[in-house]
C-alpha cells in the first residue's frame, strides 16, 4: 500500500515506482528525470536483493517503468537514465526509438578498492541523457561551464581566428564526468549501497531544469536527487520501496523530525554490522 508524505512543493512516495507512477503522478508533468534502479547485480538494499530470475525478466521490468516515465515527462523535458554497463546497450536501443538521445555519459570515479587481476575493472556507469523533442529541450549551458583545461590554461592564442584570440577559459562539459564516488565517512554519505554524489545530481539538475519546475526521481534510495532539488529551488517527487530509505529522506528534506516514535536523526553506522535478513527479490512481478 502507498503512503505519500509531502512539505513546501516535494513529495516522497513509499511504495512500488511502478505503481505510484501508474496511479500518482501525471502524465505530461514532469520536466526532469533521473533514473537510478537497481541494476540486476546482487546488491544489497537493506535486504531486499537487486536480482531477477533472468536478464529478459529483468529487462521486461526496466521497459515498463521506462514507458511509465516517458508518459509522465512534458514535451519540453529531459530524462537522465543510468543502469549497469552490461545492460545500457538495451536500454539505448529501447530508448532511440521513443526519444532523442542527446548524449551518452560516462560518470567516470577512481576506486581505492581491490579491483579485478584477471579482467579490466570497472571504473564507470553510463548515463544516457535523452529528451522529447531536441528542438524545445532545456538546457542551461552558463549554469555548469567547467573550467578548460588545454589552451585556455595555458593562454594560448587561437589564431585561426580573425582577430587572434585566447582560448576560452570555462566550457560545456564533455561526456566523460569525473565525479567521486560518495564514501563512508563523507558528509553526504548516507547508509546505501549505491548513493549517488549530490555534485552529480546538481549538474544533471541545473542544466536541464529551472528554478520551480519539478524533478522526478523513481527509485530515490537516499533521496539525493530531492535533496538537490530542493537545494536548487525545484519542486520534487520522489519514490522508494525501502522503508529504511524513505527514513533517510523524511530527514534529508526535512519533511518529518519523527517516523512512528523514532528521531530522524543521522547517526554513523559500521560496514561491519551484521546483514538483516534478506527479503523478496526486488519489486520482482
Amino acid at each position: 500500500m502507498t503512503q505519500v508524505f509531502e512539505k513546501d512543493s516535494h513529495k516522497m512516495f513509499w511504495g512500488d515506482a511502478i505503481e505510484v507512477l501508474s496511479s500518482e503522478v501525471r502524465d505530461n508533468s514532469v520536466d526532469l528525470i533521473f533514473a537510478d534502479p537497481p541494476y540486476n547485480i546482487g546488491k544489497n538494499f537493506n535486504g531486499r536483493m537487486d536480482r531477477w530470475n533472468s536478464d529478459s525478466d529483468y529487462l521486461e521490468w526496466c521497459y515498463q517503468w521506462l514507458n511509465l516515465c516517458i508518459a509522465k515527462l512534458k514535451v519540453t523535458g529531459s530524462m537522465y537514465v543510468m543502469t549497469a554497463t552490461q545492460n545500457m546497450p538495451y536500454f539505448d536501443i529501447f530508448l532511440r526509438d521513443k526519444l532523442e538521445i542527446l548524449s551518452r555519459i560516462v560518470w567516470y570515479y577512481d576506486s581505492s578498492g581491490v579491483q579485478a587481476k584477471r579482467y579490466y575493472g570497472s571504473l564507470y556507469e553510463p548515463i544516457l541523457f535523452c529528451v522529447k523533442d531536441k528542438q524545445r529541450y532545456i538546457f542551461n549551458a552558463d549554469a555548469v561551464l567547467v573550467e578548460a583545461k588545454t589552451g585556455a590554461q595555458r593562454k594560448l592564442i587561437d589564431y585561426r581566428k580573425e582577430v587572434p584570440t585566447v582560448y576560452n577559459s570555462k566550457k560545456v562539459p564533455g561526456n566523460v564526468w569525473e565525479v567521486p564516488r560518495v564514501r563512508y565517512r563523507m558528509d553526504e554519505y548516507e547508509e546505501h549501497p549505491t548513493q549517488k554524489p549530490v555534485a552529480l545530481l546538481e549538474r544533471i539538475t541545473l542544466a536541464s531544469s529551472n528554478p520551480d519546475d519539478l524533478v522526478l526521481d523513481p527509485f530515490s534510495g537516499t533521496f539525493t536527487t530531492s535533496f538537490v532539488a530542493k537545494k536548487l529551488g525545484r519542486r520534487s517527487i520522489g519514490i522508494e520501496i525501502e522503508e529504511e530509505y524513505i527514513k533517510i529522506g523524511l530527514r534529508r528534506l526535512k519533511i518529518l523530525s519523527h517516523y512512528n516514535g523514532e528521531e530522524l536523526k543521522r547517526e554513523p553506522r559500521s560496514y561491519e554490522k551484521s546483514a538483516p535478513e534478506q527479503k523478496v527479490l526486488f519489486e520482482r512481478k
